[in-house]
């Protein structure tokens, strides 16, 4: 299928086929104005991913990143973010998950103040969900969603969340709509659709097109992202002032640029979030090259360490000071019905993970499951009875370069390296099979989770200081034999039919992959994207 722009000069063109249903998505005049996006942007998205590249090699020759000089009268200036909807002033607990139609009707009515409906980290870009999902948020807009499933319908209540939705990092294409014969960048499919099909029936709830903006790591990053929303604006997609984002810090580079990524969106941010499982990722990616830089256990590094304490607190600073809010960061437990001492344990971590959020200045947080959405709202209730905190300003805040730079300390257990290659095989398995939102071990893992197993394992085993606390150096031939012990492991558990019929030698194959190569892979999604059909 085949669809020329506005002036006739872009061709947008699928490469497969429709299925009942899409039409209505991919209509003429979405295409066109996916064609539009990606002929005005899609060469700077280039040069913004070249820039990151060069920005990586010269990290690894030494250029450690610090607050940018020639920012400094951003960061020291007076001048605050646009106003606040009034739908997005209480964000006490935000619930997040696929755009699978029983995920969107479970949360928006679970309770939560907001859903963020996520077509990036927990979503696997097939092209059944990427359009599906589009297809289930246009009709969650309308208050028509259902779903009929195992005898039981599943609808709307009355109230329900406020909907954000997460387009995918600039990074991951859209192999399946070409323009003018190259991938459309899938951010500006997945922000293209949505806000195409779904601003005016938005605003006419009295809510808006709003967006998490992912995995950014400059203000240049952001600067693109405003100019594209000032294009839909003069395209005629949307009025102004309607759209907002939140900007998620969860890159290690972003957290200098705090200030600077706010001040290019002042027009349409509302607030930060903490994103902390990609944050930790992008600090083993970043200083990969650096054996002084490797992490213990991911278990140990928690938010109370220092260098997560730091940027959390920093974002709340930065954020207070300009008017936005600062959302922290997820909980990722999923409640354990069958042994209720497990459980409390767990419920206890999010306790305290929630206290010291909320303790810190933090405006909400984020939960991963319906059941965690009563206990992070009751902990936020009791300890922050208005609808934010924004008048904390947390000047007592000092947060340095070095502070963001400090390595946490701990131990490598086997444990934990068996624990970091069962996650990655489990969820790339899950993954490459079309689902990326996946509960191992009473967690809801996606990407970011992945991400950080992988990433650690591949420091470990590339770096003389990944040695077990036992005193074993970790080398790729222990990686091997681990590997195989997990993947029988992995078998035992789910079965054979099921290990069988499963994606898991292949995402064996692929950790195999980027464990043993000598240049680290700077996303897993990124090569586990070319395996989909």
């Amino acid at each position: 299928m085949k669809s020329k722009s506005k002036g006739g000069k872009v061709t947008i063109s699928l490469t497969e086929a429709l299925e009942p249903g899409y039409a209505d998505i991919l209509d003429g005049d979405a295409l066109e104005f996916i064609g539009a996006l990606a002929s005005t942007f899609g060469s700077r998205v280039e040069d913004l991913l070249a820039r990151r590249n060069e920005r990586q090699k010269a990290i690894t020759n030494g250029a450690m990143p610090d607050f940018l000089p020639e920012t400094r009268e951003i960061r020291t200036g007076d001048w605050k973010v646009g106003p606040i909807p009034s739908d997005l002033l209480d964000r006490r607990v935000e619930i997040t998950g696929p755009t699978d139609r029983k995920m969107i009707i479970n949360a928006l009515n679970s309770g939560a103040r907001v859903f963020m409906a996520d077509c990036e980290d927990s979503m696997t870009p097939t092209w059944h969900n990427v359009v599906q999902g589009q297809v289930n948020l246009r009709d969650a807009v309308n208050g028509t969603i259902s779903l009929k499933s195992a005898g039981k319908t599943y609808r709307l209540n009355e109230k329900t969340a406020t909907l954000i939705v997460r387009p995918r990092g600039w990074h991951l294409p859209e192999k399946h709509i070409l323009c003018e014969n190259k991938p459309v960048p899938g951010a500006l499919v997945d922000y293209g659709l949505y806000l195409f099909h779904n601003a005016r029936a938005l605003k006419k709830k009295g809510t808006g097109p709003y967006f998490y903006l992912p995995k950014l790591e400059s203000h240049l990053e952001a600067r693109l992202w405003n100019d594209v929303f000032r294009f839909s604006e003069s395209y005629g997609a949307v009025d102004a002032g309607e759209i907002k984002v939140t900007v998620l810090i969860e890159t290690i580079l972003a957290a200098f640029e705090i200030d600077e990524i706010l001040y290019e969106l002042r027009d349409y941010i509302v607030g930060q979030n903490c994103g902390r499982w990609d944050y930790i990722f992008s600090f083993i990616k970043k200083f990969h090259a650096y054996p002084e830089f490797v992490l213990p256990d991911r278990a140990e590094v928690t938010m109370t360490t220092h260098f997560l304490r730091s940027y959390s607190q920093l974002v709340i600073r930065s954020c207070h000071r300009r008017g936005a809010l600062a959302i922290g960061g997820m909980a990722a437990q999923i409640p354990i019905k069958e042994d209720a001492d497990a459980n409390e344990r767990a419920m206890e971590k999010v306790r305290a993970d929630k206290l010291r959020e909320v303790g810190d200045g933090h405006d909400g947080t984020w939960v991963a499951h319906p059941g965690l959405v009563a206990l992070a709202t009751r902990i936020f209730d009791e300890h922050m009875p208005g609808p934010n905190q924004l008048d904390r300003l947390r000047e007592d805040v000092h947060v340095a370069a070095a502070d963001l730079l400090q390595v946490a300390k701990g131990k490598i257990t086997e444990k934990g390296l068996r624990a970091n290659i069962n996650v990655a095989v489990q969820y790339m398995a899950a993954w490459l099979a079309g689902n990326g939102c996946v509960p191992i071990n009473h967690l809801m893992e996606d990407a970011a989770t992945a991400e950080i197993s992988r990433a650690q394992v591949w420091q470990w085993v590339h770096h003389e200081t990944g040695v077990l606390d036992t005193g074993r150096n970790i080398t790729y031939g222990y990686f091997k034999a681990l590997l195989r012990e997990e993947m029988t492991y992995i078998r035992d558990a789910v079965g054979d039919k099921a290990f069988d019929d499963g994606k898991y030698r292949e995402a064996a194959r692929l950790m195999d992959e980027i464990t043993r190569s000598g240049e680290f892979v700077p996303f897993l999604t990124s090569v586990a994207y070319e395996e989909l059909e």
